[in-house]
């Protein structure tokens, strides 16, 4: 009975995130067009169903089939650059008809029941892992993390990064494996800067360091995000009445600063209403991992936890000015068909674990 009830918890908060994300979308594009909307309409309704067919699959057959799955993602983010669309410079997205299908999310899973298929076998089954016995899992991490790379998305893959080793730190290694680890990531920060990074990257981080050096070109998403942020004050403006969205002052409003509509027009009280929503699903999520018996289950479940959460900590600290912006999506809010039916997909694979 308990199961059961946390996962109509999960399920019902899951429901109030997207139908929050549902009106917040349709106040800021009710006045230019509900063509948006529309389209996610069709794309949370797409990710219920599949949430649905997903929770009701057994347990047993999510582990036998996550090596197939993550393989068959590889293979798309190959692919990618021979059949893909460019947009904004970046060649991320599949077009089938009126569709836009980005694989770089859908990847995030796969890495997720990969690491989990392995961490959760025989070979698995220690924990302390020294360097030479990370090889298998960082390669699964690795592979997609390039190909994403290339694309070139930057967010994405530092999402990629940030949920698989949350899995691999979770189960443990050894303290010097750790303080290699460390040392590897502290020297590639050099070539990562100068090589991999492009021009309006590192001019990111440039203005995130200093919003006042270009107010008006790079520093612009972000202050006119805080703006909104600030200006919705205790109780926000009022549905549909945020001037920073419907003035178009706030650009990007309908993906990376969605949040920032949120608490301009519903204030204070609806930014922690949002916040509240997530991670309380966050929460139940990591209960239920630390309930199962199966091992595959809890790292699997952890695993989706992980990925709700750095979205979540991401794109809200890109919001109000803490990071750099780079593109992150805020799961059900943010406009975004391939990143909301990735977010149902991990929901309903918490809910088919919950059953086992």
């Amino acid at each position: 009975m308990q199961s059961l009830s946390r996962s109509s918890w999960v399920l019902i908060l899951t429901m109030l995130l997207a139908v929050a994300g549902l009106v917040n979308l349709y106040s800021i594009s009710k006045l230019t067009g509900l063509e948006a909307f529309k389209k996610q309409l069709i794309w949370v309704m797409g990710g219920v169903m599949t949430m649905a067919v997903i929770s009701r699959l057994k347990p047993l057959m999510l582990k036998r089939h996550s090596f197939a799955f993550y393989l068959f993602l590889l293979v798309l983010l190959v692919l990618i650059f021979v059949f893909g669309k460019t947009v904004s410079g970046s060649r991320s997205w599949f077009q089938l008809g009126p569709i836009s299908v980005q694989p770089s999310e859908f990847i995030k899973i796969g890495i997720i029941m990969m690491l989990a298929n392995y961490y959760g076998s025989e070979v698995g089954l220690k924990s302390n892992y020294r360097s030479s016995e990370l090889f298998k899992p960082l390669t699964f991490l690795i592979l997609p993390t390039i190909a994403v790379i290339a694309q070139p998305d930057m967010g994405t893959a530092i999402i990629l990064v940030l949920i698989g080793s949350s899995i691999i730190l979770l189960l443990g290694i050894s303290r010097k494996t750790l303080l290699w680890m460390i040392i590897i990531l502290l020297i590639s920060i050099i070539p990562i800067w100068h090589i991999m990074l492009k021009d309006y990257q590192r001019e990111r981080i440039h203005s995130f360091l200093d919003t006042s050096s270009d107010p008006f070109g790079i520093s612009y998403n972000s202050i006119q995000s805080q703006i909104a942020i600030g200006s919705g004050m205790g109780y926000g403006k009022g549905f549909s009445l945020g001037s920073q969205s419907n003035l178009n002052f706030l650009p990007a409003h309908h993906t990376d600063f969605a949040f920032s509509v949120i608490a301009e027009e519903w204030g204070f009280l609806g930014a922690v209403f949002i916040l509240l929503l997530y991670f309380s699903i966050i929460i139940y999520i990591l209960i239920t991992a630390t309930s199962l018996e199966d091992r595959f289950a809890t790292i699997t479940c952890f695993g989706v936890g992980a990925m709700f959460f750095w979205h979540a900590v991401i794109n809200i600290a890109m919001a109000t000015g803490l990071m750099p912006i780079i593109g992150t999506p805020l799961f059900f809010i943010s406009y975004g068909g391939s990143s909301t039916l990735t977010a149902f997909i991990g929901i309903g694979i918490v809910l088919c674990l919950m059953r086992k």
